[in-house]
């Protein structure tokens, strides 16, 4: 599918749109509070087969071909409406599962009582993700209602095990790729920027999250008795864990960086333009310094570099006053986060051997990985996105080369082979994962017109 400009739908055309939006607000409102009505937690598998059934009757009612298809655990809601020849198909994604609601005792009110208040939608799922996706359904319908048809090809993929990690989505992308076949894939997920712009991003990081476990005696002993007599596994991964990043922020793994492709200068560039203060960044979070090496740019460190976290480093007595105990065992969390083309794969074995050669009496235990995915900042869906956005909120989005945390995007530019953007309609402080989760009306309804007008800019392309 290339991208030249072809007359498709008119300006006045996406004006007809806007104004149908316009009018039915306080219909979508209330439409979209009864659906995050529902609950849908995919941690506890309450409520999921219930919400994808809503949602496979309300595609169809729009005149899709919907059907909550199996995966080991949950289903995937597919649709797809392919009735323009020639024109562009957009695959929609997003999904239906919610985080638990808990602390329940911190919500001002009930998780799934959505209500309104300070011109926003406070319940969970109403920022991450339902109120997002929902917002794309009803720039669908607004463009059926007034024209009897989309102006290019939609296919909507919805997930229901996001937020437990996307373990079966690989696996269906791979099994049902003919049947997701399309140009490109927009997610819309995630907040604006805080300033409140919208954001255009071309890819994400990866992630690859591991146990460190050391043992020592059988038991815990006393300090005193055998301290300097048995090995203490608190100090063996601190020692361990010095061997992986130094001082000066400098990863140490043997062979880490040999896969890493650099950034094309228009990422670099891209990434250059975007507010990221440092003094800012520093002040809101009352930091005396950044993590080394110190001269790298913000945007810089967020997108371009891999990096080595402790989550956590456990063992011995951690209660109040002191107890001289020399601990018998003790575990580290980490995850290192991925640029391109590094994989959980190739990291999990660099870390091994890394231990093997550094402590190997320290047990290396993989966890779960995900593949960094990058779109080409110069990609021919890029521009018609942005002016999609300025068509419908008057603003210049910030382009993003990445994000910094992860998302299942490598299973489009990979597994498919397409480009891949998430277009976020929520607004910074949506609360997403914590309690008071909310979404502004002004971005639910933003988020609409941006669907909308995102349609009608790819039904220009031929």
């Amino acid at each position: 599918m290339s991208a030249s400009a072809s007359p498709g739908a008119s300006p006045e055309g996406l004006e007809r749109v806007f104004a149908h939006i316009a009018a039915n607000q306080d219909s979508f409102i209330a439409r979209v509070m009864d659906y995050v009505r529902h609950p849908s937690i995919s941690a506890h598998n309450i409520g999921i087969r219930e919400v994808a059934a809503m949602l496979v009757d309300m595609l169809r009612g729009l005149g899709f071909e919907a059907e909550a298809m199996p995966t080991a655990n949950h289903p995937m809601v597919l649709a797809r409406w392919e009735k323009k020849p020639g024109a562009p198909t957009v695959l929609l994604y997003g999904h239906y599962d919610v985080q638990p609601p808990d602390p329940l005792d911190l919500w001002v009110s009930p998780p799934f009582e959505p209500t309104i208040r300070d011109g926003r939608i406070w319940a969970r799922g109403i920022g991450d993700n339902k109120g997002q996706h929902f917002a794309q359904i009803l720039a669908l319908e607004s463009h059926l209602k007034v024209h009897g048809d989309l102006p290019c090809n939609v296919i909507f993929l919805l997930e229901g095990e996001e937020e437990i990690g996307s373990p079966h989505i690989a696996a269906f992308v791979e099994q049902h790729r003919d049947r997701l076949k399309a140009d490109l894939v927009v997610t819309a997920d995630g907040p604006l920027h805080e300033s409140g712009t919208p954001t255009v991003t071309f890819g994400v990081r990866g992630v690859a999250s591991f146990e460190l476990r050391a043992k020592g005696a059988k038991r815990d002993l006393h300090s005193g008795n055998f301290g300097g007599v048995s090995p203490n596994p608190i100090w063996t991964l601190v020692h361990l864990l010095g061997t992986m990043k130094n001082a000066s922020g400098e990863i140490t793994i043997e062979g880490f960086h040999d896969r890493i492709v650099p950034p094309s200068d228009l990422a670099r560039a891209a990434a250059a333009a975007l507010p990221m203060d440092k003094t800012t960044v520093m002040a809101d979070l009352a930091l005396q310094r950044l993590d080394a090496p110190a001269g790298r740019p913000v945007a810089d460190r967020l997108m371009f570099h891999p990096t080595l976290t402790i989550n956590g480093l456990h063992g011995g007595y951690g209660g109040p006053g002191s107890k001289t105990v020399l601990p018998c065992e003790a575990f580290a969390k980490c995850d290192i986060r991925l640029v391109e083309a590094m994989t959980p794969a190739d990291v999990f074995e660099k870390v091994a051997a890394h231990v093997r050669k550094h402590a190997p009496e320290v047990e290396f235990v993989p966890l779960n990985g995900m593949l960094p995915s990058t779109t080409p900042m110069d990609s021919p869906f890029a521009e018609p996105i942005r002016q999609a956005i300025v068509d419908a909120q008057g603003v210049e989005p910030l382009l993003y080369p990445s994000a910094g945390g992860s998302l299942p995007d490598y299973v489009f530019t990979k597994i498919l082979g397409t480009h891949a953007f998430v277009v976020p309609y929520a607004n910074a402080d949506e609360a997403n994962h914590a309690p008071n989760e909310n979404l502004k009306l002004e971005c639910f309804i933003n988020g609409i017109r941006t669907g909308a007008a995102l349609l009608s800019r790819l039904g220009r392309l031929r």
